[in-house]
């Protein structure tokens, strides 16, 4: 059998030339960007959300889910502080699960029958963040309590972000935050972010939420 003929130096100078074009092509589409399945778009932490992918979920989450779009009636949510879940309702029809993290020792969540008192997207913590620098913003104390942490001489304090809050009693409420697999909240219920919007979107004022052990 006659050998295969060699490349030959224009056919491998076409080649580069289809490479290039393509790899080009990537970037301007892309935005010079790394393809989003090579990224972490959602970070859990402090509550903040850089993104809202509707998919994301912390790591070790398995067990969030919502089926609660097409589904009609009365809402009520029901939190299992022993589990690390909370229970979507439509008319006694569960819709969604979501896992979450709750207070820790010391900031116990309250447990008891409440209904959602306040809604808020963009809620930020009047009592709970960092001291930062009032010139450069860099964070200068993080994790601060503004009862107990004095602000430092030059700073000033920025709360934490709680995005999709819905307040149930005094200070405590669902929200999007930092989900680590336990408790670990000041009383708060922290959610994925894309959990937090769906319950955000199906509750009113006065939507009963009921907290157990």
């Amino acid at each position: 059998m006659p050998a295969a003929p060699s490349p030959q130096p224009s056919d491998m100078i076409s080649h580069k030339a289809c490479l290039a074009l393509f790899v080009a092509s990537a970037v301007v589409l892309t935005g010079c960007r790394m393809p989003s399945h090579f990224r972490d778009d959602t970070l859990y932490i402090g509550g903040f959300r850089r993104n809202t992918k509707p998919h994301k979920r912390a790591a070790h989450d398995d067990v969030s889910y919502w089926e609660g779009d097409s589904v009609t009636g009365k809402p009520s949510i029901r939190i299992d502080l022993t589990e690390q879940k909370a229970f979507f309702y439509k008319n006694g029809q569960l819709v969604g699960v979501s896992s979450i993290s709750t207070g820790r020792e010391g900031f116990d969540t309250p447990t008891g029958s409440f209904k959602i008192q306040q809604k808020d997207k963009d809620h930020v913590s009047s009592i709970y963040g960092d001291y930062v620098d009032a010139v450069t913003g860099e964070v200068v104390q993080k994790d601060i309590d503004r009862g107990k942490d004095k602000m430092p001489k030059g700073a000033k304090y920025d709360g934490a972000r709680m995005p999709f809050f819905m307040r149930i009693h005094g200070g405590v409420g669902m929200h999007e935050g930092f989900l680590p697999g336990y408790p670990a909240s000041h009383g708060c219920i922290r959610m994925p972010g894309f959990m937090a919007e769906h319950f955000f979107d199906h509750v009113s004022v006065g939507t009963p939420v009921t907290v157990t052990h």
